[in-house]
């Protein structure tokens, strides 16, 4: 018997290793004798650098960039094989670098997460991908953009920083002087939503208010959000209302579709892609995935729906096994998930549940299992 566990992180509390290990153990305690592997997945949001370089026995590069509120920070991005590298905007440009009461999207810039790239360029990285998810940013990628040559002008040619607050005033893009280095480089974006870039469904409407922007402020940068469309609309052609994700991470789907080049992609497909996820399902009996959570939103580009899709497309049953179930839960069952158990085992507080986390996994892991054995015992 040969078993696959590909499990997400259980945020704060259990890293996917962990489940790897927790489940081994399981597995071992309850079937014996049978051949077990695992492998580290995330969906291109948080944890994706660490489960890719996880998985491929890759290394961890870090350098010096600007954080969103341009404070100087050391962050770090992975590499593996040749040439490869895998960026998270997060680590340079996200949510969490930002201080609760100086959270406001008109004040932040992605120029950070370009210093990344910048860096892996400058180290000869050329197959670039980068997940996009988790950011405190809303200025339509401009300061990514900034970093690697684009320049953005105002209406009397003064090239402006890159901040949300700059997105009204620009008036002309000049890519003359963009990173040559680029035309060279297979740039994958990582992105789980498939927002555009203004409207009700785009990037500040849908992000804006989790970043710090109150109703005012969202107005404001829907404003200038649309104003930066129509530039780049009548300067490069492409309307980025029409590209899916083009509005995720505040607009930075857009500017490294439109000035980089970059393919916008599932995350959780590219990250499959990433850690050659068919390669590991050869002669695998049962694949166990699951999250902190399962829920409705688990069927959109998340690791579960990822996991049941490709195990399914090759006829092998996978167990989801995650901490908490919500609504629509069993949705996920439309996705080559057989079943669900959950870890927790009698009322408790979430808070209870995570202090002891990895106990409760192994327990449950030893009853999914458990009632694996019971049916290969009745066939």
């Amino acid at each position: 018997m040969k078993l696959l566990f590909a499990s997400d992180s259980f945020k704060g509390s259990l890293t996917s290793e962990k489940t790897i290990e927790l489940l081994t153990r399981a597995a071992k305690e309850v079937f014996g004798d049978c051949e077990t592997s695992g492998v580290p997945v995330a969906d291109g949001g948080e944890g994706t650098v660490e489960a890719v370089i996880n998985a491929e026995k890759g290394e961890m590069v870090s350098c010096s960039v600007h954080d969103p509120l341009m404070n100087e920070i050391r962050s770090s991005y992975g590499v593996f094989g040749r040439d490869q590298a895998v960026i998270e905007m997060s680590k340079a440009s996200g949510l969490t670098l930002v201080p609760g009461d100086l959270r406001n999207p008109m004040n932040t810039t992605t120029l950070g997460t370009g210093e990344l790239i910048l860096d892996a360029l400058n180290k000869g990285y050329r197959k670039l991908s980068i997940a996009i998810g988790g950011s405190a940013t809303n200025d339509g990628g401009m300061g990514c953009a900034r970093a690697l040559g684009v320049r953005f002008l105002d209406k009397d040619g003064k090239e402006l920083e890159g901040f949300g607050r700059d997105l009204i005033n620009v008036k002309e893009i000049d890519t003359q002087s963009l990173d040559g280095r680029l035309k060279d480089c297979s740039i994958s974006v990582m992105c789980d939503v498939t927002n555009p870039l203004c409207g009700p469904d785009g990037a500040t409407r849908t992000f804006g208010a989790q970043k710090g922007a109150t109703k005012e402020i969202q107005d404001e940068l829907e404003e200038g959000m649309c104003n930066y469309r129509d530039v780049i609309k009548s300067g490069f052609g492409i309307d980025c209302d029409g590209i899916r994700g083009a509005g995720a991470a505040g607009g930075l789907g857009a500017a490294l579709y439109v000035f980089l080049g970059g393919r916008i992609k599932s995350g959780i497909e590219a990250v499959l892609d990433l850690i050659h996820f068919e390669e590991r399902l050869k002669d695998v009996d049962l694949v166990v995935t699951g999250e902190g959570r399962t829920d409705w939103q688990s069927c959109f580009g998340k690791v579960m729906q990822g996991v049941g899709k490709h195990a399914e497309a090759l006829g092998i049953p996978v167990l989801g096994l995650s901490g908490s179930l919500g609504r629509d839960a069993l949705d996920i069952c439309k996705y080559g998930i057989s079943s669900l158990m959950t870890t927790v085992n009698a009322p408790m507080t979430l808070s209870e549940a995570m202090e002891n986390a990895e106990e409760l996994y192994y327990e449950a892991a030893l009853r999914m299992f458990r009632f694996v054995k019971t049916g290969m015992d009745m066939r």
